[in-house]
């Protein structure tokens, strides 16, 4: 048997060959790596991208790869709902109306409540089957009432993910289905349904966990909320699962405790034990790293007065309308400042509770909330007497 060698020169040009590889592998690695967010307390969660947002602040507790466009699947419907109940909020539709459904919605496919073709349906038991189980028959029907057509409502969902700042979302349609040109992202997610949860309508329907699905016919379709957290997580009380084979499994959802909304987002599990184990522990994580503080509370007197000119009295005591809170790490000594921003003086008569300015909490430097300055007290207008009265 003959044994070749390699000639001294080939072999060290395959050695600088492997070494460069092996450069450029970890070079390509590395960002990948960093994207994968975990923040200085080591929490982490299992899943392709995730985010974790206080609701109400906006403040970041975790994120991992929240940017990467991915398919989402059923989690569409949070714009899908979103859309709906900016409609009523509008006047353009009536919860208490009947929507008609077509043969198109009736034969979508999918998950659905399994709609006739050419009936009708009151738009609140609709928007609560695409809510509780992601109906894809009720959806569509919601779409042809709310914008006249499918393509139209896709348009009006993509026109408020930009006014939204959702820069990496692209709608393809209402129900999630599978399609070529539909992704979004964690943070996106996060953002749609943050804006979604402000609507109390919701949670009228986010809540449910079983219930039946009445058709005009008196037959029945059981519904079953597909975010099994509402049931087995304490406070959660709303969210959006889905899934198809390119999206994995995904899930947004919410929970409320002691004045603190979270909002936690996984896309791209790789089972529906993951998705729920990974925002369960990020809701865990929220509520055990982080706290809502009460700065200022509702009825206690600030220590700044107003001007008040043709008054009773020369000077408004002032308050707050709500409690004024921060948000913060569990523990952490912040340092805050309230500015006010309010008027030189104000024109008798002030009744208490009146708004008479606007509040900000700054935390280094930035503004960390907002709040409403109200007048602690009724002043009247001033008579002639109240006006020569000595001492004014």
């Amino acid at each position: 048997m003959t044994c070749t060698k390699f000639p001294i020169r080939i072999t060290i040009a395959l050695l600088a060959a492997a070494l460069l590889f092996g450069a450029l592998f970890a070079a390509f690695c590395a960002p990948v790596a960093a994207r994968a967010t975990v923040f200085a307390d080591g929490f982490s969660v299992k899943g392709a991208a995730a985010y974790l947002v206080d609701s109400e602040s906006g403040t970041v507790m975790y994120a991992k790869n929240e940017n990467d466009r991915r398919p989402i699947a059923s989690m569409v419907k949070i714009m899908t709902a979103l859309l709906t109940f900016e409609a009523v909020e509008r006047g353009e539709l009536s919860l208490s109306e009947n929507v008609f459904v077509s043969e198109n919605a009736s034969g979508m496919g999918g998950s659905q409540v399994f709609l006739d073709a050419d009936t009708e349906h009151p738009a609140s038991q609709l928007i609560k089957a695409v809510i509780v189980c992601s109906a894809n028959d009720a959806c569509v029907a919601l779409a042809e009432r709310i914008a006249g057509s499918v393509e139209g409502f896709v348009a009006d969902m993509n026109a408020r993910a930009s006014e939204l700042g959702m820069a990496d979302t692209h709608f393809a349609n209402c129900t999630g289905l599978p399609a070529a040109d539909g992704f979004s992202t964690a943070r996106d997610v996060s953002v749609m349904f943050r804006e979604l949860i402000k609507h109390p309508e919701y949670f009228e329907y986010s809540r449910i966990w079983l219930e039946d699905y009445v058709h005009p016919d008196g037959r029945t379709t059981s519904m079953t909320n597909t975010n099994k957290l509402v049931r087995f997580y304490n406070g959660c009380d709303g969210g959006k699962t889905g899934f198809t084979a390119e999206a994995k499994f995904c899930l947004a959802a919410t929970a409320e405790r002691n004045g603190m909304r979270p909002v936690a987002v996984i896309l791209g599990g790789e089972s529906s034990k993951e998705r729920f184990a990974a925002v369960s522990s990020m809701l865990d994580h929220a509520f055990g790293a982080y706290e809502r503080r009460t700065v200022v509370r509702a009825d206690d007197i600030l220590d700044r007065t107003l001007e008040v000119r043709a008054g009773k009295k020369r000077t408004l005591a002032l308050t707050v309308r709500d409690d004024v809170t921060l948000f913060v790490a569990r523990g952490a000594d912040k340092n805050f400042e309230l500015r006010l921003d309010l008027p030189d003086k104000i024109k008798a008569p002030v009744k208490a509770g009146d708004v008479v300015g606007k509040g900000s909490v700054i935390v280094d430097g930035n503004a960390a909330g907002q709040f409403d300055v109200v007048a602690a007290e009724s002043v009247g207008k001033a008579n002639l007497f109240d006006l020569l009265r000595p001492g004014r």
